[in-house]
């Protein structure tokens, strides 16, 4: 059964259904919880929240003043059911943000991005019919995204690049939202701020709905007044926030300024590098990062490690102190890259190691001094099997689609 409480009665064991106010008055990441954490307890009590929603078939109830001769449990009792209730059937916090490997972690990935891109696909068509969207809506997702990238940075990252044409409108919300999230907590920001910038990057493109589609998905170069009708999607995305009743300073800024440069010659504002808030400097980054290294309508992917050198070189375009540990984020050589080793081989990043940036996981896969493929060999370059010198690119090399290397490690 729901019941209302106030927040004063709330105790361990709860499970929490609805928390009554702005996502923004609370510290949590979700919504429906069981409260078996003594610090998320006084997080909550903390709060500026008045009022929270409980089930009582999945938790326990307030405590009720006993009747005259009643038992009243005891302090043990009470323990007990605390322990043994449904408390042991929902998982703790730190369980569910415990660090997991890249294998697993992707087999979690996997299914956090099939159903964010259907909920994105829900968005954007209730924002093209001009139906209102809520903050509260999407914030689950946002939730989904950054656990995962907590319990391993590289797993949902890496897969979400493996967009078709036809997604790719969707799956960059949740690239960014998810790059956002992991160059957040490299920024050291707080959970709050986070938790911003996770929604700022799943809102900032929602202007591409308000954007012809046969502009949006042209194959070929776009014209001079195609281009002009893509440039208004920031202001047109931050219209559709404004009307749809989201006041998140945060994901507003993000969404109008996320293609503004440090030199001022972005847009729509031609902001400088001192008028944009941090949060449009990594909106910035972000939303390039992905775009680059997503195969579109009219250019292949650039590979992860050249991307990042590439937009290393963009003088004026990215804020250097946020670039820098964007890089950091993701690591020198991210999933993917591919590179060139010391013996001559040609290697694909298939997984950081602990010990150094520089000597990633590769999967050895064509010899570039015989010309020819080779059989596919896993070297760690942190154990001194070969060394990287350098960035490379398959397809310089005449070598096709290489992603099955990597993304079924």
């Amino acid at each position: 059964m729901l019941k209302t409480i106030a927040t004063k009665e709330v105790r361990m064991g709860m499970y929490i259904h609805e928390l009554k106010g702005p996502w923004m008055d609370h510290p949590f990441w979700r919504s429906k919880f069981v409260l078996n954490d003594p610090i998320d307890l006084q997080k909550l009590k903390a709060s500026s929240l008045q009022q929270v929603v409980i089930d009582t078939d999945q938790g326990v109830d307030v405590l009720l003043e006993p009747e005259r001769g009643a038992h009243q449990l005891t302090d043990k009792e009470m323990a007990m059911l605390e322990l043994d209730g449904p408390v042991a059937a929902d998982e703790t916090n730190a369980e569910r943000l415990r660090p997991a490997t890249l294998d697993v972690e992707r087999q979690q990935a996997a299914k956090i991005i099939a159903s964010s891109r259907k909920a994105i696909a829900s968005m954007f068509k209730d924002l093209r019919m001009g139906k209102a969207v809520e903050a509260e809506a999407v914030m689950p997702i946002v939730e989904e995204i950054s656990a995962s990238v907590t319990r391993n940075v590289h797993a949902l990252i890496s897969l979400v690049r493996l967009k078709t044409v036809d997604d790719y409108t969707y799956m960059h919300s949740v690239a960014v939202c998810a790059l956002m999230t992991a160059l957040g907590r490299e920024l050291k920001l707080s959970e709050t701020e986070v938790k911003q910038a996770g929604l700022a990057g799943l809102m900032h493109d929602m202007g591409k709905a308000g954007i012809p589609l046969q502009i949006l998905n042209k194959p070929g170069s776009l014209t001079d007044n195609e281009f002009d009708v893509i440039r208004q999607h920031p202001k047109l995305g931050h219209d559709m926030l404004v009307k749809a009743h989201i006041s998140d300073s945060v994901t507003l800024d993000v969404c109008l300024h996320h293609h503004e440069k440090i030199d001022g010659s972005g847009y729509p504002e031609h902001l400088s590098g001192d008028q944009m808030t941090i949060f449009a400097k990594m909106g910035a980054i972000c939303d390039v990062y992905d775009a680059v290294t997503s195969t579109r309508a009219y250019k292949p992917a650039w590979e992860p490690g050249m991307a990042l050198k590439r937009m290393a070189s963009w003088t004026g375009h990215f804020d250097p102190v946020v670039f820098k540990a964007f890089v950091k984020s993701l690591g020198i050589y991210p999933i993917g890259t591919v590179v060139i080793l010391k013996s001559g081989r040609l290697a694909v990043v298939v997984k950081q190691t602990p010990d150094s940036l520089l000597k990633p996981v590769v999967k050895a896969f064509f010899s570039t001094k015989s010309k020819i493929h080779i059989p596919v060999i896993e070297l760690d370059l942190s154990k001194g099997m070969d060394e990287i010198i350098g960035n490379d690119s398959a397809a310089t090399w005449g070598v096709g689609n290489i992603d099955h290397l990597w993304s079924s490690h």
